[in-house]
């Protein structure tokens, strides 16, 4: 198994910044400056991009915290794992990633998906 890249680390702590002018400090360690950023809601690319995303969606879930909801598990510089937002404790949303993290171990794409993958 891969060693896990502690950009993984650096990027949640942006979602979990309490102070907005200090998102971009994490954001700069975690992520390649030509991110793509993809989920449901929005598809963006470059870090400008990624932090407006992190503070509008900080203004629309005051106080919420993020985590990691599994382990992870990687293959071939890709990464995979659960995560999680609450209010208190309220599960506001769930969902996973897919990170592809490229050679100087910086975040490169996240392809985010919400809730449980839906039966056929």
């Amino acid at each position: 198994m891969s060693t896990y890249p502690k950009s993984l680390d650096h990027m949640l702590a942006a979602w979990n910044e309490p102070d907005p002018s200090k998102v971009r400090a994490h954001l700069d360690l975690a992520l390649n400056p030509d991110i793509r950023f993809v989920d449901p809601t929005i598809d963006v690319t470059g870090i400008d991009g990624f932090e407006l995303n992190v503070h509008k969606v900080k203004t629309q879930l005051p106080n919420a915290a993020y985590s990691r909801a599994s382990g992870w598990d990687a293959q071939h510089g890709f990464y995979r794992y659960h995560w999680a937002i609450h209010q208190g404790d309220k599960l506001v949303l769930k969902g996973f990633d897919v990170v592809e993290i490229d050679n100087n171990d910086q975040v490169a794409c996240v392809i985010g998906f919400f809730d449980d993958i839906p039966n056929l």
